[in-house]
């Protein structure tokens, strides 16, 4: 396309790109913007290298043409989005990107793969964070996707409200604060279940959780308070119906006087059986598989759509959109508003082609995150995660709900 372009002489006009999802995965109230820091991190390194530029050339995907415009790429135009951690709904500008054509263009995949990525991992997070209901969730899906998928997704569920991930990569990038107990396999090394304990004490201390569920769990509980005492920090469950032997393992606990042991339950937990242990005395879950795959929607079907260009420079953008069937467009250049009833809740997103004049309840949406090629939008991650706690709390009471239903709240497109 960029080469097409070239040739045409249309590269250079100022073009308007919009990233939204025609729709939500099946039956979810509201998405989660996911990724905005990691894109910002990863345009400021977005070039093509001599490496590049020679394979490219050399495999005769551009022309030399094409390569010398792209050894000076630097992206210089504005992207604006919603702010990471905010919820989204289908038709949401989530991002708008204006620039000339050339430079926009070559961004979709860059943008699209990261927002897919963490925006999925976002929305199944946010879910399992509420069916939890206030219950400390550790994020443990390393081993179940791929390694920097796995860095990225930890980051994106403490946004949403994880407390904590085993994956130590994560915490040194980002800062999320990590924990994580011990498998199976450190238990089946040693000659006993007590000298796995005892070792595993010596070397944690008492405030550790200890897995009890390789052999017997009452054996392995009564075990786990007789070397460290009432002291122990927690006992983890990683198998078996978790209800049951929860409130087996409470009991047992409650009765060896270790009241403040707590327990973590584990075992390809999602959303739906966090929710069905509610009342159980589990006292945190540890989440992998469900979360690193956004429990059955791995993707947040984003697109990257051109929404507005100028025919020739100096005059105004004008709107541009497909008509195909099933997959149309809404051409212009939009602004979105969170229109919020008296009380503080959501009532309806609106996006319009036109800056809007805002109401004493209305919320606006987009933000600036680069001006001119320069990052500007760039902040903490404890402040996403602020923001997705305030943006959830502001929903009406049905987001939240598991079972099957529509967008929390209507889209007018103005």
């Amino acid at each position: 396309m960029l080469q097409g372009a070239l040739r045409s002489g249309t590269a250079h006009r100022r073009s308007v790109f919009e990233v939204f999802a025609r729709h939500l995965p099946e039956g979810r109230r509201y998405g989660v913007v996911g990724g905005t820091g990691r894109l910002l991190d990863a345009l400021e390194s977005f070039i093509f290298d001599d490496p590049a530029l020679e394979y490219l050339t050399s495999m005769r995907v551009i022309d030399d043409e094409t390569a010398a415009w792209l050894a000076s790429y630097r992206f210089s135009g504005d992207i604006w989005g919603y702010a990471e951690g905010d919820c989204y709904f289908p038709g949401s500008p989530i991002l708008v990107v204006e620039g000339t054509f050339a430079e926009a263009v070559l961004l979709e995949t860059l943008i699209l793969s990261i927002f897919n990525h963490d925006s999925a991992i976002a929305s199944a997070a946010s879910r399992m964070v509420h069916a939890a209901g206030g219950r400390p969730l550790i994020e443990m899906g390393s081993r179940r996707t791929h390694e920097m998928a796995a860095v990225a997704a930890a980051r994106v569920a403490y946004v949403t409200g994880f407390a904590t991930t085993s994956n130590l990569a994560a915490g040194r990038l980002y800062g999320v604060p990590t924990a994580g107990t011990a498998a199976h396999a450190f238990i089946l090394l040693h000659d006993s279940e007590r000298h796995a304990f005892a070792s595993q004490l010596e070397s944690s201390g008492p405030g550790t959780t200890l897995l009890v569920d390789t052999y017997d769990v009452e054996r392995a509980v009564r075990m786990a308070v007789e070397l460290a005492g009432l002291s122990l920090g927690a006992v983890r469950i990683d198998s078996g119906d978790l209800g049951v032997m929860a409130r087996s393992v409470r009991a047992q606990l409650d009765s060896l006087g270790a009241t403040g042991t707590r327990i973590v339950a584990t075992s390809d937990l999602d959303e739906y059986t966090i929710a069905a242990l509610a009342a159980a005395p589990v006292d945190a879950y540890g989440v992998g598989t469900s979360l690193v795959t956004g429990s059955g929607a791995p993707t947040a079907a984003l697109v990257y759509k051109l929404v507005a260009r100028v025919s020739a420079p100096g005059e105004p953008l004008r709107p541009v959109a497909k008509h195909s069937v099933g997959k149309p467009s809404r051409g212009g250049r939009k602004w979105a508003v969170r229109h919020l009833d008296a009380s503080g809740f959501a009532q309806t997103e609106v996006v319009s082609t036109s800056e809007p004049s805002l109401g004493p309840h209305d919320r606006p949406l987009l933000v600036p995150l680069v001006a001119a090629g320069q990052v500007v939008g760039r902040e903490p991650l404890s402040a996403a995660r602020a923001r997705h706690t305030a943006a959830v709390a502001e929903l009406p009471p049905h987001a939240r709900q598991l079972s099957r239903g529509y967008a929390a709240i209507p889209t007018e497109h103005r």
